[in-house]
């Protein structure tokens, strides 16, 4: 039997609420019962009779504006985050809930009507144990000037930072807020934040159609002067809201996360794609750039052999080093690298040139493995076929790999590539000549 802490848990009883759906308008009734373990969260459909459930998984997400939709075959359901976020939220990790329309229940647009319901029905734990997604290295997706990332943490769950920033002409100013997930603090911090609009935007979807069964008392609609005919629950509810729909969207990789989410202006859409790429590196689709071992050389060791020092060490680390025939090393790309002052301040990108010379410190070291070569340092005589693929920002873990093509003692031929998250960003083939250390 798994620790009582780490066990998993399903509901005590059934869990009902009512209402309308907040784009359908259509009235509905979601039930959400018990599940066995492992279970995860699955929607059934139960006006279609003979539909199959839907698993409250990524791989079942269809392209909705503004809420997270799922279909399987001819059944979907509309508007999912909010009940999904409830469930996490209240540390549910395994529930059927049955729906008898396609949208669930809007409530006043928060997660309150779903915690309360879970409350009432109570949480019970499971005999099998929890198998949280353990975030090992950094994964960042980007659209445009929106971005999320998942990064390590040394904390024992869910960690989270959203910062909101709609510009200096929008009427909420900008709003960060950093939140653990937990229980109790999500029931009072996260789960009462409604969903929003603009005024403009709300205009907009009231004249083709939408949101005509409610009022401005109902919604939080937010103009010049802040909430229209409304007030806010908290002075920074429209980010609190964006951190219960990306708790409710990351809910979708099926399994608690451990680790530590940082987004700036992501919505549902760039929620699922890291949902998506967490799954994708559980699942080691990429291979060694996805799982890093114990390192072949750490930077005490790297900064005995080359020659460079601060600001100009672009190899934090060696994980894999096969003599000199081949090398995986790793750059941790910061905010703080100096080079981002400059290139460029409103849109940090690292200089391909410095990619380039990253690999080539890590050619350099594979290659002074060699006992002829103890001594020497490896100095750059030439490249050839280089491409740069993708821009490297910050919070992107740089991982190289450099492959011997032909050495001897004095010359070396050096095959080198980049990945970030799996995909290739850079590649180069390095032609190095073999120096003593002392020589100019």
């Amino acid at each position: 039997m798994a620790d009582a802490t780490t066990r998993q848990r399903t509901l005590d009883g059934a869990a009902t609420i009512s209402g309308r759906g907040l784009f359908t308008g259509e009235p509905v009734t979601a039930t959400l019962r018990p599940a066995d373990p492992d279970t995860g969260y699955v929607f059934v459909r139960t006006d279609l009779p003979g539909a199959k459930p839907i698993p409250g998984r990524v791989e079942y997400v269809v392209a909705k504006p503004r809420h997270t939709a799922l279909q399987r075959g001819e059944a979907s359901v509309e508007t999912t985050e909010h009940c999904l976020s409830g469930l996490v939220g209240m540390g549910v990790d395994n529930a059927i809930i049955e729906l008898d329309a396609t949208e669930l229940p809007s409530g006043d647009g928060s997660a309150t009507p779903f915690v309360e319901a879970i409350a009432a029905a109570g949480v019970v734990k499971q005999n099998q144990p929890r198998r949280p997604i353990i975030v090992t290295e950094p994964i960042t997706v980007r659209d445009g000037d929106a971005m999320i990332a998942a990064m390590p943490t040394a904390g024992e769950g869910m960690d989270l930072l959203y910062d909101l920033d709609y510009g200096s002409d929008a009427p909420i100013g900008r709003q960060i807020h950093a939140y653990t997930l937990e229980t109790e603090t999500y029931r009072s911090r996260i789960a009462p934040a409604r969903t929003f609009a603009m005024r403009h935007e709300a205009e907009d979807m009231r004249k083709k159609g939408l949101f005509e069964h409610v009022s401005l008392k109902d919604v939080l609609v937010i103009g010049d002067s802040g909430p229209i005919d409304n007030a806010y629950r908290f002075e920074d509810e429209p980010v609190r809201h964006k951190l219960l729909d990306l708790i409710g969207d990351l809910a979708l990789v099926g399994r608690p996360i451990k680790g530590r989410i940082l987004a700036s202006k992501s919505g549902h859409a760039l929620n699922q794609r890291l949902a998506r790429a967490l799954l994708e590196m559980d699942r080691g689709a990429n291979g060694r750039h996805h799982r890093l071992p114990a390192p072949a050389m750490d930077i005490r060791q790297i900064l005995r052999l080359l020659p460079h020092r601060y600001p100009m060490v672009l190899v934090d680390r060696v994980l894999e080093m096969e003599g000199d025939r081949r090398a995986v090393g790793v750059k941790n790309v910061s905010v703080n690298e100096p080079f981002f002052q400059g290139h460029y301040p409103g849109a940090p990108i690292m200089p391909g040139v410095l990619i380039v010379e990253a690999m080539s410190q890590l050619s350099g070291l594979m290659l002074s493995q060699k006992l002829e070569r103890t001594g020497k340092v490896a100095v750059l005589l030439s490249l050839d076929g280089v491409k740069l693929r993708r821009p490297v920002v910050p919070g992107d873990q740089l991982v190289m790999e450099s492959e011997c093509i032909r050495a001897t003692g004095r010359f070396g031929d050096v095959r080198c590539r980049a990945y970030v998250a799996g995909k290739l960003v850079a590649e180069a083939q390095v032609r190095f000549m073999m120096v003593d250390a002392e020589q100019d």
